[in-house]
């Protein structure tokens, strides 16, 4: 019975539950999505198997990564101690694991239309691949951000059977807000990334991540801005941009001096960048239906 129990310890602690900022992170805007899908009304089905599916397939791709990074790890100072760097877990073991979390998650995707099971499969493997990313190309941010950024259009599909513009912008505006957030991740190991040869686009941006992190915010932004437009969305929306703006000022400040902590500090706020446009949609929809 102990081995049992710890054994599921070290499966939580490889897919990371432990830390649940990354389902946040990926959590706002699928919310996001199925907010403006729906006009502010979600169908409760679509909504508790995206919000499932968020979680299982957060936890799959930390475990795809681990197992795809299992060489890496040991090397570096914050990930020697993840479950397979320190032979807590094998790599089969979590190849397991990983394989009953993505059939989970698809499970709860086969209760909803064929166009998003169609699409789910575009998501898994974008999901399963990300991970080996790093060795060939400097953006493996932008591969994150198609990857964990797909839940956008799978969201209209199964709220709307359609994936009109709006969704679209968003998915982009997604993508890149990955990159961004992702890249001030990568700050913090750009220095044992550089020695063991992981790929970054905080290594591809150098000297000038501050500039073009801060030019990818304002298009962000932007792309936020023509969807409210495009959609007529009420004022509130508006403000729940304006925090989420000074948000992104404010992690451009953390991030000024390249210091490992603040830049982590950046990554974590991102959480509040998502949670004040999640809540500037909702308050937006309530304020044109009461």
């Amino acid at each position: 019975m102990h081995r049992i129990i710890d054994r599921l310890q070290q499966y939580w602690l490889l897919a990371r539950f432990d830390k649940p900022i990354g389902i946040f992170i990926l959590l706002w805007p699928t919310l996001w999505a199925l907010w403006i899908a729906s006009a502010g009304k979600p169908d409760l089905l679509v909504l508790g198997v995206f919000c499932a599916g968020v979680v299982l397939m957060r936890a799959a791709g930390c475990v795809i990564n681990d197992y795809a990074d299992k060489d890496f790890d040991p090397h570096v100072a914050r990930t020697q101690q993840r479950p397979i760097a320190a032979g807590r877990v094998k790599p089969k073991e979590a190849l397991l694991v990983f394989a009953v979390l993505c059939l989970t998650a698809f499970a709860l995707v086969l209760l909803l239309n064929w166009y998003t099971i169609a699409l789910s499969f575009i998501g898994a493997f974008l999901a399963a691949s990300y991970p080996f990313m790093k060795r060939y190309t400097h953006l493996p941010q932008a591969y994150l951000g198609m990857a964990f950024g797909f839940a956008v259009p799978m969201a209209f599909a199964a709220q709307t059977n359609q994936i009109p513009l709006p969704g679209w912008l968003l998915y982009l505006a997604v993508l890149l807000w990955a990159l961004v957030y992702d890249t001030m991740y990568a700050m913090v190991d750009i220095e044992d990334d550089l020695k063991i040869g992981v790929k970054s686009t905080a290594i591809l941006f150098g000297k000038r991540v501050r500039e073009i992190t801060a030019i990818l915010q304002l298009i962000i932004l932007g792309l936020l801005i023509s969807i409210g437009d495009m959609l007529n969305l009420a004022w509130p929306y508006y403000i729940g941009l304006t925090v989420a703006a000074g948000l992104a000022i404010y992690q451009q400040k953390l991030i000024f001096h390249y210091q490992k902590p603040d830049c982590f500090k950046a990554f974590l706020n991102n959480n509040w960048f998502g949670l004040a446009v999640y809540l500037g949609l909702v308050v937006a929809y309530w304020f044109e239906t009461a």
